[in-house]
């Protein structure tokens, strides 16, 4: 099936190279393209593309309030296009609160110089954001500035939980904090947004300590981390080598690096190897839990691409740890939860919303 795509950018050479990288696949079709954020919004309701890539600085309207109009009254996939800067990944944080899939970085350097490398990430990456599509076309979600989450259209069926938010067969395991010495949660795409709604959840004295793996680029990290601080009760920030987990305070850990919990309560923060595809990666993170504290472990994988965090699950579970995954219906693409549901390693399946009251449950 062929993907139509609308690109939105003001600049003619970066509309230009789009254009070029996008046709040379035979399964995507560039049906139009747009200079600026009320154009997109008008070629979205004539053109209804599949798939939509958005510039943010443009002029007449910007690509933030383009996305909300987009979400408002044709809610479609949009790939943001961003710059590697503290900046950007304050804009890009909106636009995926606002309803942005996913981002890629902008880069006009890189377009001369891995043409071929940047081309081959681009199709990938608005094939998977097609796959997210938007289940409902419907009013915006109640929540951060009413961002319309969207979600996948054609998912793999797996067996309905059991009452009470269980996996099939499953039966829930209710520790209590006394049984749980750390929290690590794992995302990719739609992290962002669903760690917001999770750690907005939790009161600032939340008893026990919490570790973030967020997929996102080094230059994002930072930004991330004090968007949370902001915006939730519970103290964020990311991640240096040597902090010690701490009751009420969430670790993110840096893009671009890896983190480990070491024997002593505090993380260690390693180079990211570029052997590994990941970088923080959830395996790592969750291995690394798995030895140091064993059963005492909650772990929770959330909404993303791929199956980064099932090898780490492994481990987890062969020394008794907790699984929660969140559910189909509420991630955005359900790769990382579904590789564990499926692996059977998981205790627990919830929706987003019921993920924030589940932790505070633990008494």
């Amino acid at each position: 099936m062929t993907i139509s795509v609308l690109i939105v950018d003001d600049s003619a050479f970066f509309r230009r190279r789009l254009v070029e990288m996008l046709s040379e696949s035979a399964s995507l079709d560039v049906i139009g393209t747009a200079v600026n954020g009320q154009e997109a919004v008008e070629k979205t309701l004539m053109l209804k593309p599949d798939v939509i890539t958005m510039d943010y600085e443009m002029p007449v309207m910007n690509g933030i309030t383009a996305i909300k109009r987009i979400m408002a009254q044709r809610p479609t996939p949009i790939l943001m296009f961003s710059s590697l800067t503290y900046e950007g990944a304050r804009i890009t944080l909106e636009a995926l609160e606002a309803g942005a899939v996913d981002y890629l970085p902008k880069s006009f350097d890189e377009i001369s110089t891995k043409y071929a490398e940047l081309s081959e990430k681009l199709i990938e990456r608005i094939r998977e954001v097609a796959g997210a599509g938007i289940a409902a076309r419907s009013p915006p979600l109640p929540f951060a500035d009413s961002a319309q989450i969207p979600k996948l259209a054609s998912r793999v069926t797996l067996n309905p939980p059991a009452a009470g938010g269980m996996k099939g067969g499953g039966r829930v395991d209710n520790r209590n904090i006394n049984e749980i010495a750390v929290v690590v949660i794992a995302t990719s795409t739609g992290g962002p947004v669903a760690l917001q709604r999770i750690l907005s959840q939790l009161p600032a004295n939340f008893p026990i300590p919490l570790v973030l793996v967020q997929h996102m680029p080094a230059a994002f990290t930072p930004a991330f981390a004090e968007r949370l601080n902001k915006l939730c009760d519970v103290d964020v920030r990311e991640a240096e080598n040597g902090d010690t987990l701490q009751k009420g305070l969430a670790l993110l850990a840096p893009g671009g690096r890896q983190l480990m919990v070491g024997k002593d309560g505090k993380v260690k923060i390693l180079p990211g190897d570029e052997r590994m595809n990941y970088k923080p990666s959830a395996d790592i993170t969750f291995g690394s839990a798995a030895n140091v504290f064993g059963s005492k472990v909650l772990a929770i994988v959330l909404t993303g691409m791929g199956a980064d965090g099932c090898e780490g699950a492994k481990i987890l579970k062969q020394k008794g740890a907790l699984i929660w995954a969140q559910d189909e219906d509420t991630s955005v693409i359900y790769g990382m939860p579904m590789a564990v549901t499926k692996a059977e390693l998981v205790d627990e399946v919830l929706s987003l919303d019921r993920v924030g009251q589940r932790l505070c449950e633990l008494k």
